[in-house]
């Protein structure tokens, strides 16, 4: 075999093939721009995470614990929230103030601070929690720069009217801090919270 020569054949076989384009994979898009909608938009899914999944962790027949069932000396629970009021509170306060950005109602009149009476099954309160922080994320979705801190009335019925975007976030505050409380609910029925499960 002519060795020189097969080599010669190669190096032209191999050089016609580097000319030839090959084809490259898709591009990705380049990431979009944060603004002010996505921004609250993932605060909202946020803070719906922690929620909602604290809130289906509870079982059905724990829905009405409080901690003064536990009667902890000096620990002043008393009159303290059910767990399921806890759930309706944020519901209830989502609606207000996401519902003050979008012109929304809740579809299930609250009765007081602690929301809905009527609503009394684990799933029944569960449904109308998701269905406020898909109000949440509507709100979130509207805002822009150009209508952000213009404001609404005061949900509240308060003389000073409140920004969008102050009344976007403030729902997201308000709910975590009830996170908070419905954590300590949690633990004290020996239950671990979704989010502290590792692996989230």
């Amino acid at each position: 075999m002519n060795y020189p020569k097969a080599f010669c054949v190669l190096t032209m076989i191999v050089m016609g093939l580097a000319g030839v384009a090959l084809p490259q994979p898709a591009a990705k898009p380049a990431p979009q721009a944060p603004t002010i909608a996505s921004d609250v938009d993932r605060q909202v899914s946020m803070v719906e995470r922690e929620i909602v999944g604290a809130a289906e962790a509870m079982p059905e027949e724990k829905f009405n614990f409080a901690p003064a069932s536990l009667n902890i000396p000096g620990s002043e629970y008393k009159g303290v929230r059910t767990f399921a009021e806890q759930v309706k509170h944020v519901a209830a306060t989502n609606y207000l103030l996401w519902g003050g950005i979008t012109g929304d109602k809740s579809p299930v009149p609250a009765d007081g601070d602690n929301g809905p009476d009527s609503l009394k099954t684990k799933a029944e309160i569960i449904k109308y929690l998701k269905d406020s922080y898909a109000l949440g994320h509507k709100a979130a979705k509207s805002l822009t720069a150009e209508n952000a801190v213009t404001t609404v009335p005061n949900p509240y019925g308060g003389a000073n009217p409140m920004s969008r975007l102050f009344m976007a976030t403030f729902s997201v505050a308000h709910a975590f801090d009830h996170y908070g409380q419905m954590v300590e609910y949690l633990r004290m029925n020996g239950i671990i919270p979704p989010a502290s499960r590792g692996g989230n």
